[in-house]
């Protein structure tokens, strides 16, 4: 039976969750990162900020026209992004507050689980300058980019952790929110690896 909330849209669905050491709730979801309320969702973006497909594309037609207003008015003022240094912007139409722009890395070009590794990083270092509670986060770069799934859903676990065992932070909660069955499968499987304490 699929769940409803009062504006007849449906829930995104916890699959899995744990509190990490550090005490912060992470939580797998199976659902559209676009449909959040937490006070943040990461888009997977490229180094110029222009959305045009995947994850970056669906913000921006769910978000409104106004982030990618803001994202230009961004790359004008600072320039490309880096893996380690994410952009951000509001939520345009969407209901969270900001939307954290982190590069992923492109499968083959080297390096690529540092990359990827510094983009949860950098977006959640983005995070706690902005004093946020709550974030989501897609499967950064297993899409177009080619990041092999599982592997990308280890790097992510390792970072998350990694950055609250190193930080002071306000978050409280972190969702990891995966929209199709296939990268789900490899990002339960990357839970069910992950240690638990």
């Amino acid at each position: 039976m699929e769940i409803k909330t009062r504006y007849n849209i449906a829930v995104n669905m916890i699959v899995a969750k744990q509190a990490l050491p550090s005490g912060q709730i992470l939580q797998l979801v199976q659902g559209d990162i676009t449909a959040e309320t937490t006070d943040a969702i990461v888009n997977a973006a490229n180094e110029y900020l222009r959305h045009g497909a995947g994850v970056a594309g669906a913000v921006v037609r769910k978000g409104g026209a106004e982030i990618q207003r803001e994202s230009d008015e961004w790359i004008r003022k600072h320039g490309r992004l880096s893996h380690a240094a994410p952009a951000w912007t509001s939520g345009g139409n969407l209901p969270c507050k900001y939307v954290i722009h982190a590069v992923g890395p492109v499968w083959g070009t080297g390096d690529e689980e540092a990359k990827l590794s510094a983009a949860i990083a950098g977006s959640l270092k983005v995070a706690d300058e902005l004093g946020l509670e709550s974030i989501s986060f897609p499967a950064i770069s297993t899409g177009i980019f080619g990041f092999p799934k599982e592997l990308a859903a280890q790097v992510i676990l390792a970072a998350v952790r990694d950055h609250f065992t190193r930080n002071v932070s306000k978050i409280n909660l972190i969702r990891l929110v995966i929209y199709d069955t296939a990268t789900l499968t490899a990002f339960q499987k990357a839970w069910s690896n992950f240690p638990k304490s």
